[in-house]
């Protein structure tokens, strides 16, 4: 497979398939010396330990009750048949239905934070803001340190933001992140001109900008006043559905602006250029270069500006001055004239377009499948012709996976079936070994609800082992009656009763070694078994 997805799954394809040439090699050379060498008969009279009988006991009471309700499976065919039909049903219902993530968030004890401001908010304004949320990540128990910056470079690059990086106590000392994160959003929503966004960083970041959230979707389009005009009602839509939060864009564009228009026809009879505006105004209050000063060890630029005073008032520009071609000074004032507006504090793109990116996180609990599919409603509703929309990052390739993951189940299902149609020279009997993967997938994914999991790519992951172990055990039981059948003259309702009697030993003894070897996936144990949860319930439930 090709893309993100496909990056994911290679270390896993290249791990089971040598695992599976290993297996196959130990089973065809060494399991048969072994064999020969530890099998022996019993001896009349030689009995077994206490461990032995105990669990000896267990396993001949549970083929008993095994082999009655064999008997009455096939004894009553339709209803049997009838079952497995509906749960084939169930199972694609399922699978539609139940909830679907992409890649679940670790717990790897960080947590970013940005925390956005006024757009007019100054350099002085925001380290009095972000001193005030520093001292309540301060007074945080389980943060063990952070660090702390602001200005342009955040998400939308304006310098009304502020960003924490943010390291926490040991695992075992607190809660989980996410919860820890919640706990500073409360905190931070009580100082007052902000807002903030704590967030747990994804394991994996695939694409997208740098955002205040995890997800983000991107609107575009030419027409840049219908764009500015749309975004924000959208947005507010947006926020409006249910399971988001964290919602905010990258739509700056109430900048508070001075416009200085010039007047060329008067600026030019007095001996004044455009260009001599321009540099005045840069030298009062851009960072001029001017000198350099040396010394033995360093070197030091001498920045030409306007006194502290001066840069924070508009009026001051009544008070710069120009010299004309004749040498005289020239007001400022009289060759352009001052007036306040709003603009763009940024100007995003999407390639060559102009766009507005929304960002958004997750409640506790909702799936990513659930927000996409509302967001994708709300934007044929809504956008007008003139402005296009799509998911970035983590949410797009997200969108995408779903369709990729569908064709990779099926692809496997029907490579298995070609596999066994040439192994077995028959049509029928590849779909008797597969016959039972519905309701392995139909346990699976029963048990991610119960457990109120998401279906994610890890919840695939154990869809995909789940047709090897359930095939592989119907495999044990189509040989031995076709043998029985072919060699021994039994009917096919005998020859099978006799196969799933003999074979039930050896595949408990597989399906119990899976279930151990999964269990504690499944429980959530060891670091990082958030993620990965998914993945056992899955094998286990099915």
């Amino acid at each position: 497979m090709g893309g993100v997805l496909g990056r994911l799954l290679h270390e896993f394809a290249v791990t089971i398939s040598a695992a599976i040439l290993v297996s196959g090699f130990v089973s065809l050379t060494l399991t048969p010396m072994l064999c020969s060498r530890f099998l022996r008969p019993i001896k009349h009279g030689e009995k077994h330990g206490k461990f032995y009988e105990a669990t000896e006991g267990i396993f001949q009471r549970t083929l008993a009750a095994y082999e009655r309700t064999l008997k009455i499976s096939l004894n009553h065919r339709r209803s049997v048949l009838f079952v497995a039909l509906l749960t084939i049903g169930l199972t694609v219902w399922l699978l539609k239905d139940v909830p679907k993530g992409f890649i679940p968030t670790d717990d790897t004890g960080r947590i970013n934070c940005t925390i956005e401001a006024a757009q007019d908010a100054s350099f002085e304004a925001m380290q009095g803001y972000q001193r005030a949320a520093a001292a309540v990540v301060s007074k945080n128990p389980y943060v063990a340190a952070f660090s702390s910056s602001i200005g342009a470079g955040g998400f939308g690059g304006g310098g009304n933001n502020g960003r924490f990086n943010i390291r926490l106590t040991d695992r075992k000392t607190r809660p989980p992140a996410d919860r820890v994160a919640q706990m500073l959003r409360a905190e931070l929503a009580k100082i007052p001109g902000i807002r903030a966004f704590p967030q747990v960083p994804p394991s994996i970041r695939i694409g997208g900008r740098q955002s205040s959230s995890v997800y983000q979707y991107t609107l575009y389009g030419a027409d840049l006043p219908e764009l500015y005009k749309v975004a924000p009602e959208f947005m507010e839509k947006v926020r409006e559905l249910p399971g988001l939060i964290d919602v905010t864009s990258d739509l700056l564009v109430t900048s508070p602006q001075l416009m200085v228009d010039i007047d060329r026809d008067k600026a030019s009879s007095l001996g004044i250029s455009a260009q001599q505006i321009e540099d005045v105004l840069y030298s009062a209050f851009g960072s001029r270069q001017v000198s350099t000063i040396y010394t033995p060890t360093n070197q030091y630029f001498v920045i030409l500006e306007l006194a502290d005073q001066y840069q924070r008032d508009p009026r001051s520009l009544s008070l710069l001055y120009l010299r004309n071609t004749a040498g005289k000074l020239i007001p400022l004032e009289a060759v352009s004239k001052l007036r306040s507006t709003v603009g763009p504090l940024t100007v995003t793109h999407l390639g060559q377009l102009p766009s507005v990116t929304i960002s958004f996180n997750l409640a506790q609990g909702v799936s990513l499948s659930d927000v996409t599919t509302g967001i994708e409603r709300l934007a044929r509703e809504e956008l007008p012709a003139t402005v296009s929309s799509t998911f970035q990052g983590t949410a797009a390739a997200f969108t995408s996976s779903l369709q990729g993951l569908g064709i990779l189940l099926l692809v496997a299902v029907l490579v298995i079936y070609l596999v066994l149609g040439i192994l077995y020279e028959d049509f029928i009997h590849p779909i008797t070994i597969l016959s039972g993967l519905p309701s392995a997938s139909f346990g699976a994914l029963v048990t991610l609800l119960l457990f109120r999991q998401e279906l994610n790519i890890y919840g695939y992951v154990g869809l995909i082992m789940l047709i090897g172990i359930v095939k592989k055990n119907a495999i044990m039981m189509i040989d031995f009656a076709l043998d029985a059948k072919r060699h021994r003259g039994m009917n096919a309702e005998k020859a099978i009763y006799e196969a799933c009697v003999v074979r039930f030993r050896p595949i408990m003894m597989t399906t119990l070694a899976a279930l151990a070897g999964t269990a504690p996936i499944a429980l959530g144990w060891g670091a990082g078994a958030e993620s990965r949860r998914t993945l056992g319930l899955a094998v286990v439930g099915g």
